[in-house]
C-alpha cells in the first residue's frame, strides 16, 4: 500500500510540481530558455552558482515563498542529504551527510554553522522563528574548515537578508488565514533617503491555535504567537565603498512544546520503566523513576525513616505506580496533561559591515553583537498522576504536624505542599534560582500532583572580522581574513520539579534533624537542577586561500586555517546532596539556600570545599583544504577536492554521583574527499549537478545521559555517498526539478557502550536492577556465566535489605534477563570474586552500525506550470513531493531506534497580476496529514526511559494575499 502511495504521489509531482535546485522562477526565463544566475557567497566573494567548486543549494526569496520554505522544517526537506529535527532541550540540530549536532551541552559546539550575512551565530533562535525578507538561503554541504566564521564538520546554512534598494521607494504587504485560525501578516518598507543612502524594515506576525489537543482540560497546545522585525540601512559614501547596517529583534511568547508526544512499552515490574520490545502509546512506570524509588516505603524502611512513622512512603515498589491508569491516547497530536507547557524566546542581532573595492583588491570588516534567550517548561511525563496511593502518606503526615512533640518537623512540610490537608491541593516547587521552592513559598498547587520541567538559557555573543581578496590581472589571486568571537552564557539552567521529590525532600530532612535534635531541615534543593552558572568562549580564527588560475580551464585553490579556542565553565548539579552525597541540610526558615549550597563540595576533584565545578580547556589546530577545478567548457565544471575539518571539544558537566566519565571530551576532525561535476546547456534548458563524496571521521562526539545529565563521549566512522541536482526548464512555462542522495555511515570504533534500554546487553544469565538509592540501573553477572547464581546471590543481598528475588519480565519486551529492586552499592560490597556489578548495564559493541538521523537516501520531486490569460495575468500551479528513508536515533540501532521513511506532498494554487502587483494564493502543506516523526529522544534510567519524539507539522492549509506597492 505503501509504495503505490508513494509511486503515485511521484507520478503527479513529476508532472505538477516545483523548482528545488537552482531555484529561478519561470517567469525569469525568456523565450528561448535562457536563465538568469544565482550568485551565491559560498568561497566568501560574490560568484555564480555553477561556478563554484562546493556542493552548495541555494534558494532565492521567490523560491522560499513558492515552495513553502517558511522555517527550517520546511527547508531540509527539499535538501539532498540534509536533515533537521529539534532537541530535547530547547535546541534543535541540521543534520548534513550524517553529521549534525549530536554532542548535547553548554560546552558544545554546532556541528553546521549557522551565520547570518556570513557572520557565525551562536545559540540562536532561528530555528523557531519563520523565514522573511532574505534574499536568499545558501546551504553548503560539506567540512567548511577554512573560509567560514568558526570551523563546521557538517556544513554551513547562510541567511543573506534582503538589502536596501536605491532605485523606488516602495514595499510589500502579505497576509494569510489558514486553519487552526493562523493568522501570519508580513510587510516590507524600502525607502531611498538619498542617492547613496536607504533604509529598509521589514517583519512579521504569526499566531495560532495548537496543533495538538489536550484531552485533560480540552484545550490545545502547541501554538504559535510571535513576531520579528529586521531594519536595515545601506550607505554608499563612493561607488567604491558600501556601509550595511542591520538589527534584528524577534519574540516569541506561548505554548510550544519542545516535545511532540511521549511512547513507551510500559514495563510492568518497574525495573525498567520502559521496555525495549517497542514504542507504545503508553505510560512509563513511575516506580521506574527517581521519584518513585526514592519516595517508597522500602527505602524509607531501609533508610530508618520508618522508625518515625510506618506509613511515611508514598507508595510500594511492588504496587501501584502514579502512573498505572493514566491514559496516553494513541494518536501522536494528541497528549493528556495536567500541566500547561509555556516557552518564552527572543533574539537581538545587530550588524554592521563596511566594503571598500580599492581595484586590484576588496576589504570588508565586519562587526557582530548577538543576544539570545530561550524559557521553557512542560509535563515531565506528559501524563496525569494518580494521588490515591498518597492517600496513607499524607494522612500521616498531617498527624505528624498536629503532634506537639513532632509538629516543629513536619508542619513545614504540610504547610508548604499541602496546606489545606491530605484532600486539599498539592503544591509542588517551582523552578527557582533560590533553592528552597515550595520551602520558600515558591510553588504551583494543583488538584493532582505535579511534575515538570524547565530549561532556560540565556547567552550573548559579540564577533569581528575582517576580510582581504584580491583580483589581480596575473594567474594567481587569494583572500586572507581573520575573526575573533568571544560567547558568553550566563546561564543555562535545567530543572526537573515533582511533587514526590519535595515531599522526599522535607521527610528525609526532618528524619536526619529530628533524630539530632537539630534545627528542623529540609534537603536541599528540593527538586533536580543542573545549572551551568557561567560559560565563556573565546575563539580566533586566521584563515586564508590562494586561487592559481593554470590556464583558461584549470584552477588550483589551496587553503589554510588556524583556530584557537578557549573554554571556561563553572556549573553543579544539586538534588539533595552535594557531589560526595553529602546531604545539604536547610532549615525551613531560610529564605534563600544559595549560602548553604555554597558550603558544600560540588568538584571532588579540586581540594576543599567548592562551590562550584569550575573547568577551563582550550584547543588549538590547523585545518585546510586543497581543490582542483577543470572547466570542460563555459557551461561544465569539475573538480576534485580535499578538506579537513574541525571542531573543538568541550566539557562535561559535574554529576551528581561519582562515575567514570571524563572531564573533558576531545575535539572531532574528519577528513573529506569530494568530487563533483556542475552542468548546464547552452540554452539554459537543463541544468545537472553531481556529487561523491567519502569521509573519514575521528572522534565524533556524540551525548549519552548518565545519572539525568547529557554527557559526551567521542567515537570514529567512515561516511561516504552521492547526490545529484537536476532542474529542466522546456520551455518558459514550465519548471521541472528533481534531486537525489544516497548515504552510508559506518562507526569504526571498537569502543562499546551501554544501551540503557537493555542493561542486560541481550544476556539471559544477567540481572537487571532498579538502584532505589537513586534511581539508575546496573546488571548483575556470575563471573562464572551462571544465571541460576547471579539470581540467588541477588536474592540473598535482597532478603537481608527486606526486598523481593529477581522476576521475569514481559514475554514481549525484547529483555532475556530478569530485573529487581535493590541498592548497588550493597551488591557491589557483596559481589566479591564471584559476581560484577556493572553500573548503569553491560556495554555492546556499536561497530558497523549507521550514525543518527543519516537517512539512507532521500529524493525529492517538483514542477510548476505558469498559464498565461490574454489580460496579462498569470496561474501557476504547483506540487512538491519529498520522501526522507529510513534512519536511526541512536548509535545502537535499535528497533526503538528506527526512524521510518516518510513522504510530504506540499501543493498551491496562485493567480498573478499582469503587472505582479498583486497574487491570492491557495496552498496545502503536508497534503496527505503525515504524522511523520523526524527525531527521538530516549530518558535517562531514573526517569523510567520513556522516549520523546518530535514530529513534522501536521497538514495546513488556506489562503494568502498579497500586493506591493
Amino acid at each position: 500500500m505503501k509504495s503505490r502511495f508513494l509511486v503515485g504521489v511521484a507520478a503527479v509531482a513529476t508532472m505538477l510540481s516545483c523548482p528545488a535546485f537552482a531555484q529561478q522562477q519561470a517567469s525569469e526565463n525568456t523565450d528561448d530558455g535562457d536563465t538568469d544566475e544565482i550568485i551565491v557567497t559560498a568561497q566568501r566573494v560574490s560568484q555564480s552558482l555553477q561556478d563554484v567548486p562546493i556542493a552548495v543549494s541555494a534558494f532565492s526569496s521567490e523560491a522560499l515563498e513558492r515552495q513553502q520554505i517558511e522555517n527550517a522544517s520546511d527547508l531540509q526537506l527539499t535538501l539532498p542529504n540534509v536533515t533537521f529535527t529539534k532537541g530535547n532541550f530547547t535546541g534543535s540540530s541540521f543534520t548534513i551527510r550524517g553529521i549534525g549536532d549530536l554532542c548535547v551541552g553548554t560546552t558544545c559546539d554546532s556541528a553546521t554553522g549557522i551565520h547570518a550575512n556570513g557572520t557565525p551565530l551562536l545559540a540562536t533562535r532561528l530555528f523557531e522563528t519563520e523565514y522573511f525578507d532574505l534574499d536568499r538561503i545558501e546551504v553548503l554541504r560539506g567540512p567548511q574548515g577554512t573560509l567560514f566564521g568558526r570551523n563546521a564538520t557538517s556544513g554551513v546554512v547562510n541567511f543573506v537578508t534582503a538589502k536596501p534598494d536605491f532605485s523606488d521607494f516602495g514595499g510589500a504587504v502579505d497576509a494569510e488565514y489558514g486553519n487552526y485560525d493562523a493568522i501570519k501578516l508580513k510587510a516590507m518598507i524600502n525607502a531611498p533617503l538619498s542617492d547613496t543612502l536607504a533604509v529598509r524594515v521589514a517583519g512579521f506576525y504569526l499566531k495560532r491555535d495548537g496543533y495538538t489537543k489536550n484531552i485533560y482540560d480540552n484545550s490545545r497546545v502547541d501554538g504559535r504567537d510571535m513576531y520579528a522585525v529586521r531594519g536595515s540601512l545601506r550607505w554608499e559614501p563612493t561607488p567604491d565603498t558600501t556601509v550595511d547596517l542591520m538589527g534584528y529583534y524577534f519574540r516569541e511568547k506561548d505554548n510550544r512544546t519542545r516535545s511532540q508526544k511521549q511512547l513507551c512499552q510500559r514495563d510492568p515490574t518497574g525495573i525498567l520503566g520502559c521496555t525495549p520490545g517497542g514504542l507504545d502509546y503508553s505510560t512509563t512506570n513511575g516506580n521506574a523513576t527517581l521519584a518513585g524509588v526514592l519516595g517508597s516505603s522500602q527505602l524509607l524502611a531501609i533508610s530508618g525513616v520508618n522508625a518515625i512513622a510506618p506509613t511515611l512512603g508514598l507508595g510500594s515498589l511492588y504496587g501501584p505506580d502514579v502512573y498505572a491508569s493514566s491514559v496516553n491516547p494513541a494518536d501522536l497530536r494528541t497528549i493528556n496533561t495536567d500541566y500547561a507547557p509555556t516557552y518564552f524566546a527572543d533574539e537581538q542581532q545587530y550588524q554592521a559591515r563596511i566594503e571598500h573595492d580599492f581595484g586590484k583588491l576588496k576589504a570588508q570588516l565586519t562587526g557582530f553583537y548577538h543576544e539570545a534567550r530561550v524559557d521553557s517548561s512542560q509535563d515531565y511525563n506528559n501524563a496525569v498522576q494518580d494521588r490515591s496511593g498518597f492517600t496513607a502518606a499524607l494522612n500521616t503526615l498531617s498527624a505528624l504536624a498536629d503532634n506537639p512533640a513532632t509538629s516543629a518537623y513536619f508542619r513545614p512540610i504540610s504547610n508548604a505542599l499541602a496546606p489545606n490537608g491530605a484532600s486539599g491541593d498539592l503544591c509542588t516547587s517551582l523552578p527557582e534560582e533560590t533553592g528552597t521552592g515550595a520551602y520558600g513559598g515558591y510553588r504551583y498547587c494543583s488538584a493532582t500532583p505535579q511534575d515538570f520541567d524547565r530549561s532556560v538559557s540565556r547567552s550573548r555573543d559579540w564577533s569581528v572580522e575582517g576580510i582581504v581578496s584580491t583580483d589581480l590581472d596575473g594567474p594567481l589571486n587569494f583572500l586572507i581574513g581573520a575573526i575573533h568571537v568571544d560567547a558568553k552564557t550566563p546561564q543555562t539552567d535545567y530543572y526537573v520539579n515533582s511533587f514526590s521529590l519535595d515531599y522526599i525532600s522535607g521527610i528525609l530532612g526532618s528524619a536526619a534533624t529530628i533524630g539530632a535534635a537539630a534545627t528542623p531541615s529540609y534537603r536541599a534543593t528540593p527538586y533536580y537542577r543542573n545549572n551551568s552558572d557561567y560559560y565563556t568562549l573565546k575563539s580566533t580564527g586566521i584563515f586564508g586561500e590562494s586561487y592559481f588560475q593554470a590556464s583558461d580551464k584549470l584552477k588550483l585553490t589551496v587553503g589554510l586555517r588556524y583556530n584557537h579556542d578557549k573554554k571556561n565553565s563553572r556549573a553543579r548539579t544539586t538534588l539533595y546532596s552535594d557531589a560526595n552525597q553529602t546531604a545539604i541540610l536547610v532549615p525551613y526558615s531560610a529564605t534563600d539556600a544559595t549560602a548553604t549550597l555554597d558550603n558544600f563540595d560540588f568538584d571532588p576533584g579540586t581540594t576543599g570545599n567548592q562551590a562550584y565545578q569550575e573547568r577551563q580547556t582550550s584547543f588549538k589546530e590547523v585545518t585546510g583544504r586543497a581543490v582542483v577545478d577543470y572547466k570542460l567548457g563555459d557551461d561544465s565544471l569539475l573538480y576534485a577536492s580535499f578538506s579537513r575539518g574541525y571542531k573543538s571539544g568541550g566539557i562535561n558537566p559535574p554529576l551528581s554521583l561519582g562515575s567514570g566519565v571524563p572531564e573533558t571530551f576531545k575535539p572531532e576532525f574528519v577528513d573529506a574527499f569530494e568530487i563533483g561535476s556542475k552542468n548546464t546547456t547552452a540554452d539554459g534548458k537543463f541544468s545537472l549537478n553531481l556529487t561523491g563524496f567519502y569521509y573519514n571521521y575521528k572522534d565524533l562526539q556524540l551525548s549519552r545521559i548518565v545519572q539525568r545529565t547529557s554527557v559526551n563521549d567521542n567515537i570514529d566512522a567512515n561516511i561516504y555517498g552521492a547526490e545529484a541536482e537536476a532542474l529542466i526548464r522546456p520551455d518558459s512555462r514550465v519548471l521541472i526539478n528533481l534531486n537525489f542522495s544516497y548515504l552510508k555511515t559506518k562507526i569504526t570504533s571498537t569502543t562499546q557502550f551501554t544501551d540503557t534500554r537493555d542493561p542486560s546487553a541481550g544476556r539471559a544469565d544477567a540481572i537487571i536492577i532498579k538502584d532505589i538509592s537513586n534511581g539508575s540501573n546496573c546488571a548483575v553477572t556470575s563471573n562464572a556465566g551462571s544465571a541460576a547464581a547471579a539470581q540467588g546471590f541477588v536474592t540473598a543481598v535482597n532478603t537481608g535489605l527486606g526486598l523481593r528475588a529477581p522476576t521475569a519480565f514481559a514475554a514481549n519486551s525484547g529483555i532475556s534477563a530478569t530485573g529487581a529492586y535493590s541498592i548497588c552499592g550493597v551488591l557491589r560490597a557483596n559481589a566479591g570474586a564471584n559476581f560484577t556489578v556493572t553500573q548503569d548495564g553491560l556495554p555492546v559493541s556499536v561497530l558497523d552500525n549507521s550514525l543518527p538521523q543519516s537517512p539512507n537516501f532521500k529524493f525529492s520531486a517538483g514542477a510548476q506550470y505558469t498559464a498565461a490569460f490574454g489580460n496579462g495575468m498569470t496561474l501557476v500551479p504547483r506540487v512538491d513531493l519529498t520522501y526522507t528513508g529510513e534512519s536511526y536515533a541512536t548509535i545502537f540501532n535499535t528497533l526503538n531506534d528506527r526512524i521510518k521513511g516518510y513522504a510530504q506532498v506540499n501543493a498551491q494554487l496562485q493567480m498573478n497580476a499582469s503587472d505582479d502587483r498583486w497574487y491570492v494564493r491557495g496552498f496545502v502543506q503536508n497534503l496527505f496529514d503525515s504524522d511523520a516523526i523526524t527525531g527521538k529522544y530516549i530518558t535517562d534510567q531514573s526517569s523510567g526511559l520513556f522516549t520523546n519524539v518530535f514530529t513534522l507539522e501536521p497538514r495546513r492549509y488556506g489562503l494568502a494575499a498579497g500586493f506591493k506597492f
